[in-house]
């Protein structure tokens, strides 16, 4: 008992000195508006007392585009699309709950239905009946979700390295992921969270490290520590089991266009998992993007938004409100 009771004590000292020498506080929500919020910014009042913070883009009678950005990003993850896009569509990009500008859900929600909630009243909000939905990693996951949902505000869909394949799994997943699924540890990365953990992620994620410049580091670093982002976070991981998993079965009901389009060298979610979509989905056009990790739409800008462009431009879609 004596050695148990030194050992104890031995560990609270080394938990203790951890969080005293590595404790990361919240960043001000004042000052990473002003840093983050563009002139476009809005912040939305959703139920159940939720802002989310949105930005309205592009062509205001233009065919409408809406993009959900991936697990621990944010919408400016989007922003290289928005700048090639936005004269020829109706851009809207949003931080979901528990990401960027937005903060926490006030239900203590973050699982895909409510995410699926959050896209639909936003779209209501602004007034968009319909849209082409593109989403990213998680922001994948939510668009087909949507698709499932409300099939008829959905005229196409664009998943980019998508999640929600059930064989999808990660040859090299981020430190970041890796310790939010760690019980032992999740509890302290709520304080302690380094900003080398945030550049180690995103040097993972991408195909070449060098493109995870201290710009985009700081970006990701800073709006996790978004007063209330980082307990989110640890919500949403623990509610990730509520998601119900795609099957061909689910996806046969999406009828719509889809574009999948997946970087080669996706460390977070392998190709593999786009050609599982690709036969899950009859109506959708598969696009490989070699030397590209896990953000083609900020790793090959140029290329990713005019493929898009292009694969629009041949679809029957419906008329514009």
């Amino acid at each position: 008992m004596r050695i148990l009771k030194w050992a104890l004590i031995i560990l609270a000292a080394l938990v203790t000195g951890a969080v005293a020498l590595g404790y990361t506080p919240d960043t001000d929500a004042t000052a990473m508006r002003a840093k983050y919020g563009s002139a476009a910014s809005r912040f939305l009042t959703l139920s159940p007392g939720l802002t989310v913070h949105v930005r309205d883009q592009g062509v205001r009678n233009g065919r409408a585009l809406v993009l959900i950005h991936g697990s621990n990003a944010s919408l400016h993850t989007w922003e290289p699309w928005v700048t090639r896009l936005q004269s020829q569509y109706r851009i809207i990009t949003l931080d979901l709950p528990g990401h960027g500008l937005t903060g926490t859900n006030p239900n203590g929600r973050y699982d895909m239905e409510s995410y699926v909630d959050v896209v639909d009243q936003v779209m209501q909000q602004l007034g968009v009946p319909h849209a082409i939905l593109a989403g990213n990693s998680m922001g994948g996951g939510v668009s087909w979700n949507y698709a499932l949902s409300h099939p008829e505000k959905v005229d196409a869909l664009v998943l980019v390295d998508a999640a929600g394949a059930p064989s999808a799994k990660s040859r090299n997943m981020p430190i970041g992921f890796r310790i939010a699924r760690m019980p032992g540890v999740r509890a302290l990365a709520e304080v302690i969270t380094p900003r080398s953990m945030f550049e180690a992620s995103l040097k993972t994620s991408v195909y070449d490290p060098g493109f995870a410049t201290p710009q985009m580091v700081d970006r990701y670093w800073e709006l996790n520590r978004y007063p209330g982002n980082r307990a989110a976070t640890l919500a949403r991981f623990a509610q990730m089991g509520q998601n119900r998993a795609a099957t061909p079965a689910r996806l046969a009901a999406i009828k719509v266009p889809v574009l999948i389009m997946w970087g080669q060298e996706d460390n977070l979610i392998p190709v593999a998992a786009a050609h599982w979509f690709h036969k899950a989905l009859p109506t959708s056009q598969l696009i490989i993007y070699p030397k590209v990790g896990h953000i083609p739409m900020e790793e090959i800008p140029d290329q990713s938004a005019e493929d898009v462009k292009r694969w629009l431009a041949d679809l029957p879609l419906a008329a514009t409100p």
